[in-house]
């Protein structure tokens, strides 16, 4: 009896990962209502290859997906928030947001918090709906992002 007990609780130990996270998606944040697929369509552009650190919350019709990544404009131009040939920090397209050393993330939304300072932008996804990303500024270089950087991207699902 206590080798079967030891066994079971080392199984669930060795799966707890999937055994406790929402639809089994070690990404998903407690509570998320909707699971989101594989590659991550977030404001309509599918978050960099490589991210790291991902986690998403979804609940109301909305998204919202946290990664860490170094592609980060890349992601913005191919999403649509900034256009090709407008620089990263156009005020016209985002400006500045909170400087505190930690930023916490929205309600329900999982991972390590953002370092500040950050950059907000507010823009209209290819499909029309609003898209608000929050990324880490470099606290010494005001034109760059942090190197990697963490995003807060939340948008209205489809």
């Amino acid at each position: 009896m206590i080798v079967l007990a030891v066994l079971v609780g080392g199984t669930v130990w060795l799966f707890q990962d999937e055994l406790f996270h929402p639809f089994g998606d070690v990404r998903a944040c407690e509570g998320s209502e909707v699971q989101l697929p594989g590659v991550i369509r977030a404001g309509g552009a599918s978050i960099p290859a490589g991210a790291s650190e991902v986690h998403y919350f979804t609940g109301n019709g909305r998204a919202q997906v946290t990664f860490v990544s170094n592609q980060m404009p890349d992601y913005l131009y191919r999403a649509g928030i900034l256009p090709d040939d407008k620089p990263l920090f156009d005020e016209k397209y985002g400006a500045k947001g909170v400087a505190n050393d930690e930023i916490e993330l929205p309600d329900g939304l999982c991972g390590s918090s953002l370092r500040g300072p950050v950059w907000i932008y507010q823009s209209t996804s290819a499909t029309g709906s609003g898209v608000n990303v929050m990324v880490e500024r470099s606290p010494t270089a005001n034109d760059s992002f942090r190197f990697p950087s963490r995003a807060v991207v939340t948008y209205n699902l489809p």
